[in-house]
């Protein structure tokens, strides 16, 4: 009889309306026991200065890790207290998490090598390398799109007193038509592309994930921005798609969009969320 893997303690600092949502679909994924602190939102939105205390950027989500007792032995054999590790960036956070347990959920990270190509420099199978490139590319190129567009989008809003609005909006529509919906288009058509030729899928059809026929991790890091953004109108509020908006240009996108939120993990983590701000 197996005995159960014995694992350290984890604890997830959370924000609301935060990334961290993403996280904890991966910890529940690799059944990763783990306690929660929460922040909240001041009613600027901005995170409390309470977070800074965690971490100097005093953003969210940063996940504290205590390595067993065991594994901080000297080679004298001599044991001490193990100092918490403190995880910030969702995609470090993700890549240390599959790198130390993706054991425990094979699934969540594809196939590194061909076979006879083990340690060799190009001998990554392309599932693998399409999955270490998204882990990079969802934090650091396409959620700063949609974080552009939130930051514009607020001289459209009623923050903005009623007499300037006109002008403050005339700006913003600029800089979507001219900067972000354009570099928006291609961040959809890049993952829709991705959809169509993903390893293991017969020619001619689209893929349910990213990287193939399986959910990954780095599905789970995209989750929350693509759900967010469709959720949020963001896509369309940018400007002009092709058949009148951004679902019917890319269909297949927005198909793997409402397959990740039919994903069991995913709403088990939408009921984890509810507790943990105390929301229905």
């Amino acid at each position: 009889m197996a005995t159960e893997e014995e694992l350290p303690k984890v604890k997830l600092y959370w924000l609301n309306d935060s990334r961290a949502q993403n996280t904890l679909w991966l910890l529940e994924e690799l059944r990763i026991p783990y306690t929660v602190q929460t922040f909240r939102r001041a009613s600027n939105r901005l995170a409390p200065p309470e977070l800074a205390e965690v971490h100097p950027l005093g953003k969210a989500p940063v996940l504290e890790i205590t390595p067993l007792a065991s594994s901080t032995a000297d080679l004298a054999g001599t044991t001490s207290a193990p100092e918490p590790i403190r995880l910030a960036e969702s995609g470090y956070i993700t890549q240390y998490l599959v790198d130390h347990f993706g054991h425990r959920s094979p699934g969540l990270v594809p196939p590194r090598w061909r076979p006879g190509q083990e340690g060799r420099v190009g001998g990554e199978t392309v599932a693998f390398s399409r999955f270490q490139y998204l882990l990079h590319y969802i934090e650091g190129s396409f959620f700063p799109v949609i974080v552009q567009f939130l930051l514009f989008n607020v001289l459209k809003s009623s923050n903005v007193p009623f007499l300037i609005r006109p002008l403050t909006s005339s700006v913003a529509n600029q800089i979507f038509s001219i900067v972000i919906l354009p570099n928006a288009k291609k961040h959809l058509a890049m993952l829709e592309h991705f959809l169509k030729t993903a390893p293991s899928v017969a020619p001619g059809n689209a893929a349910p994930f990213l990287c193939g026929p399986s959910l990954t991790a780095a599905d789970i890091l995209i989750s929350f921005a693509l759900i967010t953004a469709e959720a949020e109108g963001a896509w369309d509020a940018m400007g002009r798609w092709p058949g009148g908006s951004a679902r019917a240009a890319h269909p297949v996108l927005f198909d793997y969009v409402d397959r990740l939120q039919r994903e069991p993990g995913y709403l088990k983590v939408v009921d984890k969320v509810k507790e943990i701000e105390g929301t229905e």
